[in-house]
């Protein structure tokens, strides 16, 4: 079967696109490797900022009005998100529309004008956005524990930057940016769903016309922990949320996948060990979940879980000793096939929408030199044994990688206790 077909343009940007049977949806999405890790300190926030002017007007629709007119008179769906990493910009039409939006997308990129009145006004939006993010923990504590791992460097920093920051841009800022980290250098199409017969011409028609640039790389990660780390936002809060996980370093390929399938036994499903433990046995929090972020050169796996005030330490000692418990003893049987069998029914739902497939493939271009195709993610999952979890286990969660973030009214004393608790050390 034919999952993808992968190409480069005249200007030598990647093109995939990716075929989709039994949907009448196109999604175009293109992602620019940069984000808030290729900035600096005066740059922090300006990825993230930069990715809403793109909806403010191009040289040929000269306003938002007229551009969000355009976009939504196709019918479609679109959007934007920036990452640590990347950031992409999307629509999701009817078949017949894959042209408009090919069209649309690439004026954005390519002709946008960041007028300096709506930057101004776009602060405020972007405040906003900060303080929203400010008042959910369980949306916060993630920012928290990535400044806890990596501190005052790109990897710690939040990608939407600080509010004085976000005040202080200007025009300039966002132009000397945008030719830097924008252009065929960092920038690939993705198109996926029903697509048209003529969807390499299209691609090269509105896309190959991108311009080089002279694309700055991001500051590696440099990985100094020694001893286990704790870092807290006092907020009042009616309950305590935390994140409690370890650093992973450098990975291959293979232990991506180990780890991943690793968080997943531990609290990735509501039969999930933390699930079962935290929550059903001992009625510690309503959200437990164990995940995982992996970067292009680091990442981390980690528990996040709102705990009821008074429980945090019992909740903290809970989690470890679930890590510590599958150093120990391998997983059984039927909870490994369940968990593959898991990971193969989500994917082929989350793979239904041509979305969801332009947003897989997307990724790849970002993280991977060979793309890999459902079934051959499905292959490598069946191919990892509960002797890999172990040893996998046994290599990351050490004392030396652990790390705790909290939000909520800590005292003294707690963070003290919980300082004391974090140790895999019987």
């Amino acid at each position: 079967m034919k999952y993808y077909s992968i190409d480069k343009l005249s200007n030598k940007m990647p093109f995939i696109a990716a075929p989709l049977i039994g949907t009448e949806t196109v999604t175009v999405l293109v992602m620019i490797k940069t984000g808030s890790k290729y900035e600096n300190r005066k740059e922090s926030g300006l990825s993230h900022f930069l990715e809403h002017m793109f909806f403010k007007g191009t040289s040929k629709r000269p306003s938002a009005k007229l551009l969000s007119i355009e976009l939504d008179a196709i019918g479609g769906e679109y959007n934007a998100f920036t990452c640590k990493e990347y950031t992409g910009y999307w629509i999701k039409v009817a078949s017949e529309k894959t042209e408009k939006a090919l069209e649309l997308v690439s004026d954005m990129l390519l002709n946008s004008q960041f007028p300096a009145e709506e930057i101004e006004r776009e602060k405020g939006v972007i405040v906003e956005e900060i303080n929203m993010y400010e008042d959910n923990p369980l949306m916060k504590i993630e920012d928290v524990f990535e400044e806890c791992l990596y501190g005052d460097t790109p990897a710690g920093w939040d990608t939407a930057g600080t509010v004085a920051n976000v005040k202080a841009f200007k025009r300039p800022d966002f132009i000397k940016y945008f030719t830097k980290q924008y252009g065929a250098k960092s920038s690939s199409l993705i198109v996926a769903g029903k697509l048209p017969k003529n969807i390499n011409r299209l691609a090269q028609k509105y896309f190959g016309i991108t311009p080089d640039n002279n694309w700055q790389d991001k500051v590696k990660v440099k990985e100094v922990q020694k001893v286990s780390a704790l870092k807290k936002v006092t907020k009042k809060t009616d309950q305590v949320t935390l994140s409690l996980g370890v650093r992973l370093g450098k990975f291959s390929e293979k232990d991506e996948f180990i780890v991943k399938m690793l968080a997943i036994v531990l609290g990735g499903s509501m039969s999930s060990r933390m699930f079962s433990e935290v929550r059903e046995r001992r009625g510690l929090a309503y959200f437990v979940r164990t995940n995982t972020e992996l970067y292009s050169d680091t990442g981390y796996l980690t528990t996040a879980a709102g705990i009821k005030r008074g429980h945090e330490e019992e909740a903290v000692k809970v989690i470890i000793s679930e890590y510590k418990k599958i150093t120990k003893e391998l997983v059984l049987t039927d909870e490994l096939r369940r968990t593959k069998d898991m990971i193969k029914g989500r994917m082929a739902i989350s793979l239904e929408a041509s979305d969801d497939l332009a947003s897989w493939y997307g990724r790849q271009l970002i993280y991977r030199k060979k793309y890999l195709s459902p079934e051959d993610y499905i292959n490598i999952i069946e191919k990892i044994s509960a002797l890999d979890l172990k040893k996998m286990a046994q290599r990351i969660f050490t004392n030396a990688n652990l790390n705790l973030a909290l939000i909520g009214s800590i005292s003294t004393k707690l963070e003290t206790n919980l300082k004391k608790a974090l140790t895999f050390n019987d």
